[in-house]
């Protein structure tokens, strides 16, 4: 709920989590008219929670008042709770709040940390001129491509001859391919959203919001990527380099799905996993439609449970914006539809390596991600960032897994 110094909310719209006395958290919008902070709109219902009262009036003076008194008793801390009352008793409001520089930045550091620190070393060790541009891509943030390499990587290998290795050229094609093809998504991405970046914490620094990069500069290097991804196309057959083509408009619709539903996942997962199609027609000239498209459904599944886990992190400030989620529609039901989903996932498995006539090592790997899935969403504490951002990053071994069962499955055929 913001900070709670005087600067902080001085002439700012100020964000708060009222709760009404039905145990609904309402997400409220304050705005400052003449001196005093009044409730102009209710944006959205988010989960139940504890309690307690409604907002109608609170003065600047006393939201001042209650500040000066609230950081004298703690001027050596730089997390307060606050607790502002006013004199009529119509308002309530506890937090515990840190100053936003220092919450954000230790944010910053934990995903630095977490999430790709060779890349980002790299990165951080290029010359100036390119740092926006590999940013702007991702290339310090490598989870992405990972994710979308592996449902290829998955269809190559089920693709294989019984007793044989994957083709190790398609593997590699793929690679950079996902590579190219992730980082043109990242900028599209950034493209459409670069308005509403600049209002999120964890997005505000990205190359497009701070001027790094302007937004002709990034449709020229848009260009230079897609080419790029088309040459590596036209390495498959005409089948496979028509089937991927096809996908191009999933990859740019995608950011404007989380302005019009809040199932923006469901078309991410669809173009994220357009490899589980691709790359067994790469291999054989066309698809096996009975494996792959079991296959196909299980990375959609998947997909949905790893970016309903990322979009818990901006969730509040994506209702503020109006930006919409499957982690804004499940609410504090989300263990309950990610494991629905996680279940369809295994079974989408299961029904593909039936198809193929997988081995025990290919079941084994598939108990082992079903185990790993349920373990993540016990675990999983949708209101703490860092955890979300962990269990996130976490589904890189989930498409090794399974990637490693179906190798060694092959194998054993």
């Amino acid at each position: 709920v913001g900070g709670c110094k005087r600067n902080q909310v001085h002439e700012k719209v100020v964000k708060m989590l009222a709760f009404c006395v039905n145990s609904q958290t309402l997400v409220t919008h304050l705005l400052m008219q003449n001196g005093r902070y009044i409730a102009i709109k209710q944006i959205a219902l988010l989960p139940k929670s504890c309690s307690c009262v409604c907002s109608r009036n609170l003065s600047m003076n006393q939201i001042e008042k209650s500040d000066i008194d609230s950081n004298s008793r703690s001027k050596k801390s730089h997390r307060q709770n606050c607790n502002f009352l006013s004199k009529s008793g119509m308002f309530f409001l506890q937090c515990n709040a840190h100053s936003s520089s220092s919450r954000d930045n230790s944010y910053q550091v934990k995903v630095q940390r977490k999430v790709g620190t060779l890349a980002a070393t790299l990165v951080n060790n290029s010359a100036a001129s390119l740092q926006p541009y590999m940013k702007l891509m991702r290339i310090d943030k490598p989870i992405g491509s990972w994710l979308l390499f592996w449902p290829c990587g998955w269809s190559i290998a089920l693709s294989a001859v019984p007793g044989s290795l994957p083709d190790l050229k398609m593997l590699m094609l793929f690679g950079l391919g996902a590579f190219i093809m992730r980082g043109a998504g990242c900028t599209i991405n950034d493209m459409w959203d670069k308005d509403i970046d600049k209002k999120v914490s964890r997005t505000k620094d990205r190359p497009l919001v701070s001027g790094a990069v302007s937004q002709f500069e990034a449709l020229v290097f848009l260009s230079g990527q897609l080419g790029l991804g088309l040459l590596i196309l036209l390495q498959l057959n005409w089948y496979s380099v028509l089937l991927g083509a096809s996908s191009l408009g999933l990859v740019i619709i995608y950011p404007a799905m989380k302005r019009v539903t809040y199932w923006p996942q469901l078309i991410l997962g669809m173009a994220f996993n357009w490899g589980a199609l691709l790359g067994w027609s790469a291999v054989n000239g066309s698809c096996n439609w009975p494996v792959c498209l079991p296959l196909y459904a299980a990375g959609i599944c998947w997909t949905i449970v790893y970016d309903t886990i990322y979009a818990h992190q901006d969730k509040v400030e994506d209702v503020l914006h109006g930006i919409k989620s499957t982690a804004i529609k499940f609410g504090e039901k989300t263990k309950l539809w990610l494991s629905g989903f996680s279940a369809t996932m295994i079974s989408g498995l299961v029904a593909a390596g039936l198809q193929c006539d997988q081995t025990w090592p290919y079941y084994t790997s598939v108990g082992l991600v079903a185990a790993h899935l349920a373990t993540q969403l016990y675990t999983l504490n949708t209101n703490n960032q860092t955890d979300c951002l962990n269990k996130f990053v976490s589904n890189q071994r989930v498409g090794l897994l399974l990637f490693g069962g179906i190798v060694v499955g092959t194998l054993f055929k």
